[in-house]
């Protein structure tokens, strides 16, 4: 009788331990940024916009019946692609749903190439902006938040002419990003009438940029648009320019926007200005309440849109019913694009439940996600000045 009794009541702790797998199971997300390298002062709040929407969904009870998700971080580097693959690789190999990221387009494509496609994993990057994405053979499994740099460059150039620049010098980093950005931002200021003087590559990881500024400053200009990353070449650029008195006017790229930016060149840096992704519509209010509740600070280059590729992938996860691979990779344009009920940040509950009774929604997020048919935000952009030795948005683009 005893040894039923306890066979009895293994079989019950059993069965208990079983349903408590099954209510509570984890679901693996990756997040991959530059947590090193060119923009490692930007990554950490674009990690953290992204683990408040992870965060929001997993809290919501909502989530396929109540399911967790726990959160698996790689360094993309931004600029070394063999480390940013190995970093992916082993997210994949933990078994993630899905990946946020990566940043940079160089290591975004190469991850996408050599080990999402390959696997099935669906990516959503929020910041990687190369035209040549747009055509990249991902077997639909690549997403961004962010727009292409082929309207990048274009709204770059509008504010250029807008405030009365008649020629420029362009130095760019020498990856993708920067030669990408730096073809069609030439093309759109010539067409404007606008001289450019010289288009010059330069290298990241250097010490020095006298020679760099030298050879832009005999070409001479109005300003000299930098193309490339604050924490890295371009900062050096910049550095000897002042240094040297060669230019005091900067047109910089989406790379270069940033509060390390202003905090090493202050008042300096008074006459310049830049653009990058963004919107000051509804949503970037509503994300700013959100975000400022959980500490980050949402005006932070890119914080919207890593929030929106998480929240994303999160509702894929519940129009699919699952958290398989395939099912995420065939719900993402759904959601993204409606029709159906608007959905702002911090109200991924609300989300999840409409999609649990099979009702459609459209998530307009913090930065009114509308995909192009190959899965890449239409985008806005925000044009920023810099006064009082700060970075300010004068206005949407």
């Amino acid at each position: 009788m005893r040894e039923n009794m306890k066979k009895l009541f293994i079989a019950a702790i059993m069965s208990l331990s079983l349903i408590s797998t099954s209510t509570f199971a984890e679901i693996k997300m990756g997040i991959i940024l530059g947590f090193t390298g060119p923009i490692e002062s930007l990554t950490p709040a674009m990690r953290d916009s992204a683990k408040l929407a992870f965060q929001e969904a997993s809290d919501s009870g909502s989530l396929l019946g109540g399911e967790k998700i726990t959160v698996i971080e790689g360094d993309s580097t931004c600029v070394d692609s063999a480390a940013a693959t190995t970093a992916a690789e082993g997210l994949v190999a933990q078994g993630v749903a899905a990946i946020m990221g990566a940043d940079c387009s160089g290591v975004t494509g190469a991850i996408a190439t050599n080990v999402a496609v390959p696997n099935g994993v669906v990516m959503i990057s929020p910041s990687a902006t190369s035209p040549g994405l747009t055509t990249l053979d991902d077997k639909g499994l690549f997403f961004r938040t962010a727009p292409s740099d082929a309207r990048g460059g274009q709204i770059l150039a509008d504010i250029t002419k807008d405030r009365g620049i008649k020629s420029v010098a362009i130095t760019y980093t020498n990856n993708d990003y920067g030669k990408g950005l730096a073809d069609v931002y030439a093309a759109a200021v010539k067409a404007h009438g606008i001289k450019v003087t010289t288009s010059a590559a330069h290298e990241d990881g250097k010490a020095d940029y006298s020679s760099e500024v030298g050879t832009l400053a005999s070409a001479g200009g109005d300003a000299v648009a930098v193309i490339g990353y604050l924490d890295q070449g371009g900062k050096g650029i910049i550095q000897g320019s002042l240094d040297s008195g060669a230019f005091d006017t900067f047109i910089l790229s989406d790379g270069m926007i940033g509060d390390s930016l202003t905090d090493a060149f202050g008042k300096s840096l008074n006459k310049s200005f830049g653009s990058l992704p963004g919107s000051t519509g509804k949503g970037a209010g509503v994300f700013a309440k959100v975000a400022g509740k959980a500490g980050i600070d949402p005006s932070g280059p890119y914080t919207g849109e890593s929030y929106d590729a998480a929240a994303l992938i999160v509702l894929a996860m519940q129009a699919g019913g699952s958290a398989d691979r395939d099912s995420i990779a065939k719900n993402v344009m759904a959601v993204a694009n409606g029709p159906g009920k608007k959905i702002y940040p911090g109200e991924l509950k609300k989300a999840l439940d409409l999609l649990a009774k099979g009702k459609a929604i459209d998530y307009e997020g913090a930065t009114g996600v509308v995909f192009t048919d190959v899965g890449e935000h239409v985008g806005n952009f925000l044009e920023k000045e810099i006064k009082g030795g700060k970075f300010k948005t004068k206005k949407q683009r």
